[in-house]
């Protein structure tokens, strides 16, 4: 205006401004209209999610008029989400996979939804350690980690040690771990407070057998079909001779370790111990009871060391 009395002349009409249109392209009336239509119908969607007596009324979310046009289809989704009342939302949560609120147990309507506890977690609950593979790292690794936590846990209440191995062999007779592998989980047996009650079941073949020998006294077992073997420790070295020759006065080291162990265990001389794993030897339980690698065979319902908690709750 300043610039136009300045230059005598007339002030130009004032711009009409273009009507307002709607994002859907619809004329003030027709927006007036459709914005009333989802008022009543987002009171109705309210109206079945909230039960009588809910915290906040069905009522309350018709005022949303055109707030929720300009939020599109995201924006209605979102007021019908926050008309759901608190439980729902986090039963719709759970179901979904994320669990309830705090870290409690996923449940709906009083039953417990979701994966089951996987076997090994429900073993390991009532202080149940199952070797079933060969002593390889991996195998080892599981095991000691199993140990050092049920000792953390509770110092007083007994490890009991399933044994079905065949050492650091495979099926085939093949060397497929270290008996440096055994001697961490003797060690670690020995290490622990509770007492490790061992009961083998299958087979224990090699440094199976020494670790079953390193349970409690009184407290190693057997089933009467088991199968208990005495034998070397193997190697395959290849390489140089001098190589070679370091590594057979390493297996001889640990043939010493192991049958110093099994001795020990057994109340023996290790020599006599040694010139019996000289060549493969087969113990049935009753003979490795003679031997005094085990204590008892079980035999009756009565003889089982432990009735698990979880079965009777199943």
């Amino acid at each position: 205006d300043l610039l136009w009395q300045t230059a005598n002349l007339e002030p130009a009409p004032p711009r009409q401004a273009a009507p307002r249109r709607s994002p859907l392209s619809l004329s003030p009336a027709s927006m007036r209209a459709f914005s009333a239509l989802i008022s009543a119908l987002v009171v109705a969607r309210c109206a079945a999610f909230i039960p009588s007596g809910g915290a906040r009324p069905a009522a309350s979310f018709a005022g949303v008029g055109s707030k929720g046009l300009q939020g599109g289809r995201r924006g209605l989704h979102q007021m019908a989400r926050r008309a759901r009342p608190q439980h729902q939302r986090e039963e719709v949560r759970a179901m979904r996979g994320g669990g309830m609120a705090g870290g409690a147990p996923q449940q709906y309507d009083g039953a417990r939804i979701g994966p089951p506890p996987d076997l090994p977690s429900l073993l390991l609950h009532n202080r149940i350690v199952y070797i079933g593979m060969p002593l390889v790292p991996a195998v080892t690794e599981l095991i000691i980690a199993e140990l050092l936590y049920l000792n953390y846990e509770s110092d007083s209440k007994p490890v009991y040690m399933y044994i079905n191995s065949s050492g650091t062999m495979n099926a085939q007779g093949q060397s497929v771990g270290f008996e440096t592998e055994a001697f961490a989980v003797a060690d670690c047996m020995k290490y622990i407070k509770p007492p490790v009650h061992t009961i083998c079941l299958g087979q224990a073949y090699g440094a199976a057998a020494m670790l079953l020998s390193q349970g409690a006294k009184g407290h190693r077992f057997a089933l009467p079909n088991a199968s208990i073997m005495l034998h070397q420790p193997r190697s395959q070295a290849r390489g140089q001779a001098s190589d070679i020759a370091i590594k057979a006065r390493e297996v001889l080291a640990n043939r010493r370790v192991t049958c110093g162990l099994i001795a020990q265990a057994c109340d023996k001389d290790i020599e006599a111990v040694m010139a019996d794993a000289g060549r493969t030897k087969y113990l049935s339980p009753d003979e490795a009871v003679e031997y005094g690698m085990i204590d008892k065979v079980l035999t009756s319902d009565v003889d089982q060391p432990l009735i698990p908690s979880f079965m009777n709750s199943l």
